[in-house]
């Protein structure tokens, strides 16, 4: 298997998850916080969604989908290209309000559709390019691909986690 097959493959499980966690879920629901401090699992798929819109579009040298794109709108927030979720006060996780689980997963799947294909022209060559020299060390694209996947993975089987939890009060 080359690079490019084995990146797609583990991106390509991202989409599904998110489309488990949020099925059926009213837009209540995707708000609500079953612990006081807890992220709800709309503000979980929202994450997962932007933190690989925001560092793919930086590797890749574009413009973010959340910038140019709908989706803002139909979750509450303003399209600002810096607002992924890190660091959010409890405040600012409740403004995340989709209007749905079809914004959700519709900006994922724009974001998941150009991350295959800039996925699909990789070598592993391509892995050892700096991308990022904020940091000590510096940060290769194969670096920065895994902790994107890393990220989204742990924070769609966190929405799983959330969305089972809400199907039991129900």
């Amino acid at each position: 298997m080359d690079v490019a097959a084995l990146l797609l493959e583990c991106y390509g499980r991202i989409p599904p998850l998110a489309d488990e966690a949020v099925e059926g879920l009213t837009p209540a629901e995707l708000v609500t916080q079953v612990e006081p401090g807890a992220n709800p699992v709309g503000w979980l798929v929202w994450h997962a969604a932007r933190v690989q819109d925001h560092h793919l579009a930086e590797v890749m040298g574009t413009d973010q989908l959340w910038a140019t794109g709908p989706w803002a709108a139909e979750v509450g927030l303003e399209p600002h290209p810096a607002n992924t979720g890190y660091g959010h006060t409890p405040d600012q996780v409740a403004a995340v309000r989709p209007t749905g689980p079809a914004v959700l997963t519709g900006y994922l799947r724009a974001v998941a559709e150009r991350t295959a294909g800039y996925l699909a022209t990789l070598a592993t060559d391509d892995l050892d390019r700096i991308v990022d020299r904020r940091w000590d060390p510096p940060v290769s694209l194969g670096v920065r691909l895994v902790s994107v996947a890393d990220d989204s993975l742990q924070h769609l089987g966190q929405a799983a986690f959330v969305r089972g939890i809400l199907l039991r009060r129900r």
